[in-house]
C-alpha cells in the first residue's frame, strides 16, 4: 500500500450533477431551474428572512424589552465550588489564575463570588466582586475578600 494507489471506500463518494450541459443529459434546457421567474435567472439572491412578499415574521412579531448598553456580565462562582476548590488543590490563595486553571471561569471573565453553599477553608479570595453573604462567608472562616 501506498499514497498512488489511495482511493475512497467504495459508495462513499458521488458524482456531481453536470447540469446546463445539453439535453441529452436530461439537465440542460433550463437546468434544473424550472420556468421564468427571478429564481431562473442568473445572479439571483433573496434576501434574509424574505418570505416572498408575505410580511416576514421579524417583522410580524412586536418588539420587547431592550438591552442595556452599561450591564456588566459576572461569571457567578458559588462558595461550595470554592470548598470543593480547596479541598482538591490545598490553596490558601484564590485569584484569577487558580480560576482559570481548573476551569471555573476563562482569563477574561469578571467573578463575582456568590452566596450558596458553606465554606469552611480559611481562604484569601482575590476576585472583581462579592455578594454580602459570600463576603459575611469567607470572613467568618477566617480568610479575607479582597475586590479587585
Amino acid at each position: 500500500m501506498n499514497l498512488s494507489n489511495l482511493k475512497p471506500a467504495e459508495g462513499s463518494t458521488k458524482n456531481r450533477k453536470r447540469i446546463g450541459r445539453g439535453q441529452g443529459s436530461g439537465r440542460g434546457g433550463t437546468s434544473t431551474r424550472g420556468h421564468k421567474g427571478a429564481k431562473s435567472r442568473s445572479g439571483y439572491k433573496s434576501k434574509v428572512g424574505f418570505e416572498g412578499g408575505q410580511m416576514p415574521l421579524q417583522r410580524r412579531i412586536p418588539k420587547v424589552g431592550f438591552k442595556n448598553i452599561n450591564r456588566v456580565e459576572y461569571r457567578g462562582i458559588n462558595l461550595d465550588a470554592l470548598q470543593i476548590l480547596a479541598e482538591k488543590t490545598k490553596a490558601a490563595d484564590i485569584d484569577m489564575a487558580v480560576l482559570a486553571q481548573n476551569g471555573l471561569a476563562s482569563k477574561n471573565d469578571l467573578i463575582k463570588i456568590l452566596g450558596r453553599g458553606e465554606l469552611k477553608a480559611k481562604l484569601n479570595v482575590k476576585v472583581h466582586a462579592f455578594s454580602a453573604t459570600a463576603k459575611a462567608a469567607i470572613e467568618n472562616a477566617g480568610g479575607t475578600a479582597v475586590t479587585l
